[in-house]
């Protein structure tokens, strides 16, 4: 599979990212060892967690993502052959959030040993501390990359005004850079990203690996009335946001591209995404092997002149 460059940095990922959120939450440790391996088995290199999944189920701390994929790493070996990203500053609990440079200090230490790993290929801000200066939060980073523990940092949940100046910072001062931002972004959350964050993204060759690329489901085709809602535990917040006339006109769009070209709408809709110049991989997360090997085939759908534009009107509706 080929890879692609992430920002200026030395990490290099296949097109499609595999989402840790569901680990320990909808997918057990079994089930999460098989879709982490079949990830693999199929080309794929890099998996986002966090620190804070899965802290919204009840009985969950945090963390108990990060523990699943060190068991895994360690029982396969598999270290060198993966890029490991995750994330801190999400409120963990009211004591474990936020960007301040001793909170950072301490929080890598938590990852690291549940990660069973020795560093982080890419850890990021999982979202901004404006109570917090960048410099300090850049300055840990950098304390982190001199020390051998992190090898990248990028952002996540951003404005477009705060990357430009932790950018201006890192180049001042000496700073590593964010050399990737991870944003909400899908064929129909794309005003927010496109009007300021990606011609930034663009100008400063920030790689992007968004989230939510298929709409929490909501892109597969799964949820197409009412009742459809009731499959799942997203389910209600997906009704709420997406299932209205833009939603159903993009579920059209992909049915549509998907019967041509003999795929499926989650491939379709991930497959715009890799096609988007300034897009780096879509993050996609699984629950079952199926699943996995299906997103996968994603990296190898070429989308046809006509299938963009039908996409391109489905998604700017109003």
């Amino acid at each position: 599979m080929n890879k692609r460059q992430l920002g200026n940095s030395s990490l290099s990922i296949a097109p499609l990212v595999l989402g840790g959120n569901v680990f320990g939450w909808t997918a057990d440790e079994a089930t999460s060892f098989a879709v982490l391996d079949a990830f693999v088995a199929g080309g794929g290199n890099a998996i986002d967690t966090a620190d804070g999944y899965s802290v919204w189920v009840p009985g969950h701390v945090g963390g108990e993502s990060e523990t699943i994929i060190g068991k895994w790493l360690k029982q396969r070996g598999r270290r060198d052959d993966v890029v490991i990203a995750t994330k801190v500053g999400w409120e963990v609990n009211a004591e474990n959030k936020g960007l301040a440079k001793n909170y950072i200090l301490r929080a890598v230490e938590g990852s690291l040993k549940r990660l069973q790993t020795d560093y982080i290929d890419l850890y990021q801000s999982h979202k901004d501390d404006l109570t917090v200066p960048v410099e300090e939060t850049l300055e840990a980073y950098a304390q982190l990359v001199k020390e051998g523990k992190v090898r990248v940092i990028g952002a996540s949940n951003f404005s477009a005004a705060r990357l430009r100046e932790s950018l201006q910072a890192s180049k001042q001062h000496g700073f590593p850079r964010y050399e990737s931002l991870q944003p909400l972004y899908n064929l129909y959350d794309r005003t927010e990203f496109e009007q300021e964050l990606l011609p930034l993204c663009r100008e400063h060759n920030v790689g992007v690996i968004p989230y939510y690329g298929l709409a929490s489901g909501f892109l597969t085709g799964k949820y197409r009335s009412e009742t459809d809602l009731k499959k799942s535990a997203r389910g209600g917040g997906v009704g709420q946001k997406y299932l209205n006339e833009k939603g159903l006109s993009i579920l059209a769009a992909l049915d549509a591209a998907s019967a041509r070209l003999h795929a499926t709408p989650a491939q379709v809709a991930l497959a715009w995404i890799m096609a988007q110049p300034g897009l780096t991989a879509p993050i996609a997360s699984a629950t079952s092997v199926t699943q996995v090997e299906e997103l996968l085939k994603a990296t190898d759908l070429q989308l046809d002149a006509e299938a963009l534009e039908q996409l391109q009107d489905a998604s700017v509706a109003a």
